[in-house]
């Protein structure tokens, strides 16, 4: 069985000596970088994602393929003017991920659901793709 890695990409990358440079020069005492977690699991029939967006809503989420890319992107905000942190530990702001996705997909058949601060998206195989040939040995 031929496994399938899928590389996430980022919508922007940064070099890192100039990342520590400009996070020191600019820092204003909150860490607000936030970039879910997931989790990708190939099954016979699909591939399944699994974004780890604690707090957030279902309306506060995008989801989009293009070109052979699925890409998950939103925004976790945090309502500070009603509270007086002095620490916040948790990441918010706006981000994105993008996952080249296999040829051997069905575009027209992917699932989403939101549920308990998981976003689980299921993105079909082509069953054309799927088919099993035994080779006789001669």
């Amino acid at each position: 069985m031929r496994h399938l890695i899928l590389r996430p990409s980022n919508s922007y990358v940064r070099p890192f000596m100039f990342d520590n440079f400009f996070d020191n020069f600019f820092d204003n005492g909150l860490d607000n970088d936030f970039s879910p977690k997931v989790d990708i699991v190939e099954t016979e029939k699909s591939f399944d994602f699994n974004v780890a967006v604690p707090g957030m809503k279902k309306e506060d989420l995008n989801i989009e393929i293009d070109k052979g890319y699925l890409t998950v992107s939103g925004e976790r905000k945090v309502n500070d003017s009603k509270n007086n942190y002095h620490s916040i530990e948790t990441g918010y702001g706006k981000f994105s991920r993008s996952f080249q996705l296999p040829e051997n997909i069905n575009e027209d058949k992917i699932n989403a659901k939101h549920q308990d601060g998981i976003l689980s998206i299921s993105v079909m195989k082509d069953p054309k793709s799927i088919v099993k040939k035994t080779i006789q040995i001669k």
